[in-house]
């Protein structure tokens, strides 16, 4: 998806309407090379939620009545969770959360890896996996493939930070970890 941005303000029309915002260029103290053409949404919309949920993460906190959890750092750069499911009947992951802290690229990730299975079944968890994980390594285009990441795809410019990958990927790892019934699990 692309947007216009027109005087240092940036328009695009999503399925709640039209969004206008500052151009991300300008708010960052560079010279905007989008005044009157296009930009890439999907790079401004990867800011904000970044911002937001890094801000204000969701399901952040400890459950006491887990049936799967799993420890995960990443030694090279801080990055330490801990990922807690509650998996009941039909293998329906009932409820996630996490503790610890990260990067806000870390700390967005989980966030919204813990709504965005929050429902689904262990299975499907798996394969929202596997298809995020070759999304951010740069295995796989969302945009030329059926895929089951929905929003996920925002973490599609990770791929251009390679540092940056794990720090992406660590809460997933962890998630796997927690259904393989792991207690630790490192990036290292």
């Amino acid at each position: 998806m692309q947007i216009i941005c027109i005087n240092n303000y940036c328009f695009a029309l999503t399925n709640m309407g039209i969004w206008k915002g500052p151009c991300f260029l300008v708010s960052i103290g560079q010279r905007p090379s989008c005044s009157g053409g296009y930009m890439a949404y999907s790079n401004l919309l990867y800011q904000q939620v970044i911002l937001e949920h890094n801000k204000n993460p969701r399901n952040f906190r400890e459950m006491e009545d887990s049936t799967h959890n799993c420890h995960g750092y990443n030694p090279l750069c801080g990055d330490d969770y801990e990922i807690y499911l509650k998996v009941g009947g039909a293998n329906v992951i009932q409820d996630l959360s996490f503790t610890g802290a990260g990067c806000a690229i870390s700390m967005a990730s989980t966030s919204l890896m813990t709504s965005y299975l929050k429902g689904k079944k262990v299975d499907e968890s798996r394969v929202v996996f596997e298809e995020f994980h070759k999304m951010v390594l740069g295995e796989f285009e969302p945009e030329n493939n059926e895929h089951h990441l929905g929003k996920l795809t925002l973490f599609l410019g990770v791929r251009e930070f390679p540092s940056r990958i794990k720090c992406a990927s660590l809460s997933w790892h962890t998630m796997i970890g927690a259904l393989d019934k792991n207690e630790v699990l490192s990036t290292e």
